[in-house]
């Protein structure tokens, strides 16, 4: 009796962690040559294939980086894909004015990145430099300063809806602060 060790797995309460096991785990590695890491992020090894890589977290964004969702489409069926996905995806929009709703992490909508694109801005501009860009744009464009000027009233009307997405966006933001 010496020799024999008992086990821990007797009796209530368990005398051990939850999890705690000593039998071997399997592991995968990342299937990204050199690299030790756990590979447990599947990504896909081409378009519409069920076989796929398992890379660590590192490398699978580094692929992800360079993949394109729209690869091989003519511009028809690249709308007609972004408009499905859109549509699929109402449930989430309908919902962010719940807490659970949004990202969580203050990034911006793909709205607020197209205005903030037409402004000629960085991403993580302030509100006071939005407010900036929009007087200097809509000042060269406002229809009293180019009368009868069709192109000039189109952009002043770009100009003032993305300023209108941005100040919504920016209202938001300091209701939930």
């Amino acid at each position: 009796m010496s020799g024999s060790r008992r086990s821990l797995d007797w009796g209530f309460p368990r005398w051990r962690e939850y999890g705690n096991s000593r039998e071997a785990t399997t592991v995968r590695l990342c299937d990204r040559h050199g690299c030790d890491e756990k590979g447990d992020c599947p990504a896909p090894k081409s378009p519409n294939s069920p076989e796929r890589w398992y890379f660590c977290q590192r490398h699978a964004a580094e692929y992800n980086s360079k993949w394109d969702y729209f690869e091989g489409l003519d511009k028809a069926e690249k709308e007609d894909r972004a408009k499905t996905e859109r549509s699929e995806n109402a449930g989430y929009a309908e919902a962010q004015h719940y807490g659970w709703g949004g990202s969580g992490d203050g990034s911006r909508s793909a709205d607020e990145m197209r205005a903030l694109d037409l402004l000629e801005l960085e991403p993580d501009a302030e509100f006071d430099a939005i407010k900036k860009a929009w007087r200097e744009k809509a000042k060269k464009v406002h229809p009293d300063v180019a009368p009868g000027d069709a192109d000039a009233a189109q952009q002043f009307q770009a100009i003032q809806l993305a300023y209108e997405v941005l100040r919504q966006a920016e209202e938001r933001r300091s209701w939930k602060g």
